[in-house]
Order: C-alpha cells, then structure tokens, then sequence
C-alpha cells in the first residue's frame, strides 16, 4: 500500500488469514498437528440454512472473480452478558487480484435489521437498532443480512472470530506491553490501569480493547483505534519473540486461533484459508487498503452514527462493481 503500513494493518492479515501461512512454514513436521488444528474450526452451518431460507431477500452475486467475506469478532464469552458482535470487517478481494480493500463497519450506525431467525429457532422482529445488535438477534446470518441490505453488497463468505481466543492468543504469547501516558478506567468491562508500564495478560488485555465509554472521547471510532493499535503490539510481541519460527513456540498461537473460528462452508477448513491467504499475499503493496464505512453523528441519538449517506452511496458503488475504493487520507 501507499506509505508506510502501520501496526494495526499489518495485524489484520495475521488475524485474518496468516496462521494458514505460517502452517506452510511447519506444514512436514507434524500430520497429527496440522489434523488438530484443522479439526478446531467450526463450520456455520446454522448460517448457512439461515441465508438459504432468505435467499430470495438477498443481493444477486455479481458474477467475476471477486470476493466479500465478512469477518465478525464477537465478545459472547467475555463477560458481557450478550453475543453482539464488537468488531465487523469486511474484506474485498478484486476479481483481477490487484486489490484488497478492508472495510471497518462501526457497530454504532443505526440501520434497519430485518426479521431474522434466532438460536431458539424464532423469529426476532423487523427493528431500528445499531448494527451490532444484529448479531444477537440471529447470529452472523443476521448480521449478513442487515449488511447486504444496508449496501446491496452480496457477501459471499464470513468468518467469526469469538474473543475468547484472542486472551488466548495473548496469554500464548507470554502477554503484552502497553505504556499508557496516564490512567485509564472503564468499569463497564472491568478495566483499571495507572500510568506507567503494564504487562497484559489475556484477560487484561481483553479489557484493554473493549474499553470505550469511559476511555478517550468514549466512541466506537476511538475503540477501533485502540483495538488496532493493540493488535499491531500482538503482532510485535510474536516476531520478537521468535515465534514464527519456532513450532513450539507457533503451535499454541495457531491453536488459540483456530478455536476461536467458526466459518461458512468454503472457508472452514486449513487449506481453505492457507488459499485466501495465498490470495492475499498475491497483492502488490500499494493495492491493500483500509477503510471505514462513512458516517456522521446521528441527528437524532447520541452516541450513535448514521451513514454519511452520499459519500456512503458511491463507497458502496464502488465496491459493488469492483472499482478501486477512494484512497484515505
């Protein structure tokens, strides 16, 4: 990409994608490894039938070679008391291979999430919410759903990453180093740091990144910032240690990461994502780029976006018909 790829970017293809790689590097050594490993993804087939017995409401696919997959980060399991999902991001792959646009979706726009099948087997009501509730309402389908309406983007696989396995990922990785200029609280998700030095653990860590409210201005903008900035330190923390190329240093990161996905059909498997992967790295530098849905303030709730609905208009466009996405500033 253009300039210099920050911290935060260059996590993304490591949570993404790049445990598939980093298997090729230790692929010989252990069959029994690779089987475990490939053993603890889930597939979504709850999704599956979902989208199937909705398919008739959805985008029509736009044919070529290019590909959306949506990943879904969710914190059911960190003590939230709900599935919503925290972190959304939508990843395009051109057909000609030249491109990967990633797209982060705040969780705070308000759309409309329609009706949708839950775990219970019920149906939830057509509502006005913010986007991350879809997720709770019926899992990544509805969530899929709710996206597709809000862009008539057609998304073709997804990936959900539950947070549990990223404390994992820290704790294999002998924690994480954070410095903090002063004191941080936020007792919504039992966060408590002093200035100075820290060395996260897993579960300190997790508070680390879900902290908002009570954390710089107290956005979804500002979280999302702070997640990317605490990712690219994971990222650090495991090239410094030599991990990559260490198997038994590599093994407990690629197992906490494995676990903690459940994918669509196409995607749920090692070779699978080793392939997304192997597409990935195909791109030239200057053709991955990140972005964020636009948004404004909403008019009529605060705490809350809404699409900036012009700007949002022709990045929807663009991505539908497989044209390069403005470059941000």
């Amino acid at each position: 990409m253009a300039g210099q790829m920050t911290r935060g970017q260059r996590i993304l293809w490591w949570l993404l994608l790049a445990f598939g790689v980093l298997l090729a590097l230790t692929a010989g050594t252990a069959l029994w490894a690779y089987q475990r490993l490939d053993g603890n993804i889930r597939t979504d087939h709850a999704a599956a039938r979902a989208l199937e017995r909705n398919a008739a409401g959805r985008p029509a696919e736009a044919g070529g070679e290019a590909r959306n997959i949506l990943v879904i980060g969710h914190d059911l399991g960190s003590g939230t008391g709900n599935a919503r999902s925290d972190t959304v991001l939508l990843l395009h792959l051109s057909g000609d291979g030249r491109r990967a646009e990633a797209v982060n979706v705040p969780r705070d726009i308000v759309v409309d999430i329609p009706a949708c099948e839950t775990a219970e087997g019920e149906r939830s009501p057509a509502r006005r919410a913010q986007f991350n509730w879809a997720f709770q309402y019926g899992g990544a389908a509805c969530t899929i759903r709710t996206l597709e309406r809000l862009t008539d983007l057609r998304v073709d696989e997804h990936l959900v990453l539950g947070f549990e396995g990223f404390a994992e990922v820290v704790d294999a990785v002998g924690g994480v180093e954070v410095e903090l200029a002063e004191a941080e609280h936020d007792p919504n998700v039992g966060y408590d740091l002093a200035a100075g030095r820290h060395l996260l653990d897993g579960e300190q860590a997790l508070a680390f990144v879900r902290a908002r409210v009570h954390v710089g201005d107290g956005s979804d903008l500002n979280r999302l910032a702070r997640q990317q900035k605490f990712l690219g330190l994971v990222y650090d923390r495991i090239t410094d240690r030599g991990t990559l190329g260490n198997p038994a240093k590599l093994y407990p990161v690629l197992r906490a990461v494995t676990s903690a996905i459940t994918a669509s059909p196409g995607l749920d498997s090692l070779t699978e994502l080793k392939d997304l992967a192997d597409a990935l790295k195909a791109v030239p530098d200057d053709g991955l780029t990140f972005h964020t849905v636009p948004t404004v303030p909403h008019p009529g709730e605060p705490d809350r976006l809404a699409l900036d609905s012009p700007a949002a208009g022709r990045f929807f466009a663009a991505l539908r018909e497989d044209r390069a996405l403005p470059r941000p500033a």
